[in-house]
């Protein structure tokens, strides 16, 4: 049997980054706000907007920073009820709740989406919404957007596990009034620590600017060059010295780490998808295992692979997660793995915790591997036949779909 790669080493830094980084490191101008323009961070803010083609980007030290951020931007009132799925990471609800707000779960399925009847008819007690796109499946945003626009609701996307996703011919994190990404080592783009949000609105770019940590007149260095009568500027003008300031600052050094690997977002989408495709299609062939479609609009950017066990008890599914990592393969289940931060029962900083039987049920058969982007398909048709072997040494072979 050939040998299983490093499933868990993240993306290597280009070595395009280095000369930067020595650069860098020889000057110490790691602060963004120290040139007096086009700082690294400043140039990633620069390039990351013109990428997704928004107006507006804001690169800080995390994605959760870039969610908290978003909703202080917001201006909603203290306790303001803000709705997102039931399955996603500790950081969504933790960052409304540093926002002053109080987290309000809605059902997921078990194809890891919004359970819609359940979204629309917990919406009318929420003032804001956070979709998160939890490692990378898109909930029906047409739905989402039609439902929260009717009412006036903002929608703040979290794409920490979608960068490079398409809904509809439109890029996830463009479509709500922020969208928020990741760069921590096990997303797309990887600089350890890191986030950014994107944004049309120049009121709430602005303010996300100064709450970030631009004291003084340090948010000039966020206005394009010559632009200092446009409505970024008129924004800074009318927030200057209103706001608290909180130190959410991305580095130069972090930014010189993601700056050249912006330019091989493309190729590892394309292989990403090609990867989780092939992997998906062989082990769906399992009588035990199912891998949910994805929604008829979306282009996934995946770099992870998400199933589902079927027929199997509490005792099979771990025993399955048991004989998946004696292989060389590591499963985790989302719901019975212990203390797991994306299952929502273990938010035990939640002002209320909410019954949602559909996604409990969900979570407990859930499973998650990594399935990076640079893997062969010779490795992928390794990893899909060690899951499925996995799967029937618990049960047996089972009965071959279609017979």
């Amino acid at each position: 049997m050939s040998s299983l790669p490093n499933m868990h080493d993240a993306e290597p830094i280009p070595a395009e980054a280095r000369a930067e980084i020595d650069r860098l490191l020889q000057s110490g101008d790691l602060f963004r706000y120290t040139a007096p323009q086009d700082a690294p961070v400043a140039l990633l803010e620069r390039e990351f907007a013109a990428m997704m083609g928004t107006k507006y980007a804001l690169a800080v030290s995390s994605c959760s920073a870039a969610l908290f951020l978003s909703l202080k931007a917001l201006g909603l009132p203290r306790d303001a009820r803000v709705m997102i799925p039931g399955f996603t990471f500790a950081a969504v609800p933790s960052a409304i709740v540093h926002a002053d707000c109080a987290p309000v779960l809605c059902e997921v399925g078990e194809n890891y989406r919004i359970v819609l009847d359940d979204f629309k008819a917990r919406l009318d007690s929420v003032q804001a919404v956070v979709i998160s796109h939890m490692r990378g499946h898109t909930s029906d945003m047409d739905a989402i957007m039609a439902l929260c626009d009717a009412r006036g609701i903002p929608v703040i996307e979290d794409a920490a596990h979608s960068l490079g996703t398409v809904w509809s011919g439109r890029k996830i994190g463009t479509i709500g009034c922020i969208g928020c990404f990741s760069f921590q080592s096990y997303k797309l783009v990887n600089a350890g620590e890191g986030g950014i949000l994107v944004t049309d609105d120049a009121d709430l770019a602005a303010q996300a600017v100064i709450l970030s940590g631009a004291y003084e007149h340090n948010w000039k260095k966020h206005i394009a060059h010559g632009d200092n009568t446009g409505a970024l500027a008129q924004a800074f003008a009318r927030w200057q010295n209103k706001l608290p300031l909180y130190n959410l600052r991305m580095s130069n050094l972090s930014a010189a780490v993601i700056r050249p690997q912006l330019a091989h977002v493309s190729r590892r989408v394309s292989d990403g998808r090609r990867n989780h495709d092939f992997v998906a299609a062989r082990i769906g062939r399992s009588a035990w295992i199912s891998v949910p479609d994805k929604l008829e609009p979306e282009e996934r950017a995946p770099d992870s692979l998400q199933f589902n066990l079927v027929g199997m008890d509490r005792q099979e599914v771990r025993a399955f997660a048991d004989a998946a990592a004696t292989m060389g393969i590591k499963v985790q289940v989302f719901g019975l793995s212990t203390d797991n931060a994306r299952a929502f029962w273990n938010w035990h900083f939640l002002p209320e915790m909410p019954e949602l039987p559909r996604t409990r049920a969900m979570l407990e058969t859930a499973c998650d591997t990594r399935l990076p982007a640079r893997l062969t398909l010779d490795d992928c048709a390794l990893v899909a036949d060690i899951l499925s072997a996995a799967a029937e040494q618990v049960m047996g072979p089972g009965r071959a779909y279609g017979t």
